[in-house]
């Protein structure tokens, strides 16, 4: 069983995007990297509920994680994935930004 994806855009430009996310349990992200079609891909992921269990998240580098809560990483660079949630929600809010 797969969980729903409720995404909502809060504003999109050219280089910016800001996107609001909530994960429901049985949701899983499978390894994946982010493709841009020019210049470079950072993402800066604010997490503001995790789930009881499970949706932990995983890159093979980040530039920095602070308490698993606050994630800067290059998704265009660094697979990265989120675990099965098996109870709860994850909440997200991210901002993607991409460099010319």
């Amino acid at each position: 069983m797969r969980g729903k994806v409720k995404n909502r855009v809060l504003f999109q430009s050219r280089r910016l995007s800001i996107y609001l996310i909530r994960y429901s349990a049985g949701h899983e992200i499978m390894s994946h990297l982010d493709m841009v079609s020019e210049g470079r891909l950072y993402k800066l992921n604010c997490v503001l509920v995790k789930p009881s269990a499970g949706g932990e998240f995983s890159c093979d580098r980040v530039i920095f994680n602070l308490f698993g809560r606050i994630i800067l990483f290059r998704p265009d660079l660094h697979k990265h994935r989120v675990s099965r949630i098996k109870r709860g929600s994850r909440w997200l809010l991210s901002f993607a930004l991409t460099r010319l």
